[in-house]
């Protein structure tokens, strides 16, 4: 593969893919990487360690069609745009995409490859040029639950999320930081006096958030509160945020025939950028739980079984540990009162790494060694 082209590499979920394919070296790969831009177009490029041309321009068909593969992090107004025109024209490279917009196609084949790298190769094998990232709260999910569910032994499953501001873009994340602020400065007077009731600081809290904080973003407060729905309403009551468990994670193992029951609700947190989930799984057979963690921890090499202990939980199984890291930490593993057949579970992931970048890095590199 001689030329890959990038699109929307300045971004947040790009600056983390130029970060790690650096770090991997993935760029030594490549033998001409082309950058693409929507505004700088003739400018320079990225440091990437090699010579590189200056910048061309993200909507100009010709310049896509040469190249050989295609990764964008520039969002799904981009791809609606540009992707039925450079198909239409002909082009029969591959299309790397972190959006959300082509993933149901029945062309393109959601990427999670320490999950479904079974279904990766069969796509290559029947010549399918279209790979598409997951929701983050699925991808996440399955880095972590994967082994239960490649051994077949989930019968449904429910999944509460306690998703960072960083899955609403980086606009949030500033606002998330800017209300912490503002909660802050607005108590400041009361926690310097010794003297001041919690009750009286409390009080001058509550009122910050419901009259002074920045809210154009969310549209609420997020810090010090929560937001208990994601992305726009669909069918039965559910966010989009919610319908997406069910029919991407079929959709990433392949059991489109014989999908398996999966739902929740889907919440925004005050954390940066870990989203958290809390799982009830309901397994198709009572399983000893030394079996169980020993699915959950060889699935793959990033998963860390956490112990149910609470120090190592409390240490090891938050957003501050795992943020900007790889790991995928499952802890909370116990049987519950409903039955022998159902099991807790808590897992923790980096949203912009294994829910975003990650599996883009891994499936350019699939192709670039293949």
């Amino acid at each position: 593969m001689n030329r890959v082209g990038f699109v929307g590499w300045r971004g947040m979920v790009g600056s983390v893919l130029m970060q790690r394919m650096q770090e991997e070296r993935d760029f030594d790969q490549i033998a001409e990487p082309v950058f693409f831009t929507t505004s700088q177009v003739g400018a320079a490029g990225p440091d990437i360690g090699k010579e590189i041309a200056p910048l061309k321009d993200a909507s100009d068909i010709d310049a896509l069609q040469e190249m050989d593969a295609i990764i964008t992090c520039q969002g799904g107004d981009y791809t609606k745009e540009v992707y039925p025109k450079l198909r239409a024209a002909g082009w029969k490279g591959y299309w790397i995409d972190a959006a959300s917009a082509l993933r149901m196609d029945d062309e393109a084949i959601i990427i999670l490859d320490p999950v479904n790298r079974d279904v990766i190769d069969k796509g290559l094998a029947k010549g399918i040029k279209t790979y598409v990232g997951g929701n983050c709260t699925v991808s996440l999910m399955l880095m972590g639950l994967g082994g239960l569910f490649k051994a077949g032994h989930v019968e449904w499953l429910t999944s509460m999320t306690y998703q960072a501001a960083s899955g609403a873009g980086a606009r949030n994340m500033r606002e998330l930081i800017t209300q912490m602020g503002q909660i802050r400065d607005g108590s400041e007077a009361l926690l310097k006096d010794p003297a001041s009731a919690i009750l009286d600081i409390d009080r001058q809290v509550v009122s910050t958030m419901r009259n002074d904080l920045a809210v154009d973003n969310f549209g609420v407060p997020l810090a010090g509160s929560l937001i208990p729905w994601i992305d726009v309403p669909v069918a039965d009551g559910q966010s989009k945020e919610e319908w997406k468990g069910y029919v991407e994670t079929n959709k990433i193992l392949g059991r489109n025939a014989n999908p398996i029951a999966i739902d929740g609700t889907c919440v925004r947190i005050g954390a940066m950028r870990c989203h958290s989930q809390a799982f009830t799984i309901k397994l198709n057979k009572d399983l000893p739980m030394d079996e169980i963690e020993q699915m959950i921890s060889e699935a793959n090499d990033w998963v860390k079984l956490v112990p149910n202990d609470r120090q190592i939980t409390m240490q090891e199984l938050t957003p501050t540990k795992v943020t900007g890291t790889l790991t995928v930490p499952v802890g909370r593993l116990r049987k519950m009162k409903m039955g022998k057949q159902y099991l807790n579970a808590f897992s923790v992931g980096d949203q912009l790494l294994w829910g975003a970048a990650e599996p883009l890095r891994r499936m350019l590199r699939i192709l670039l060694e293949a």
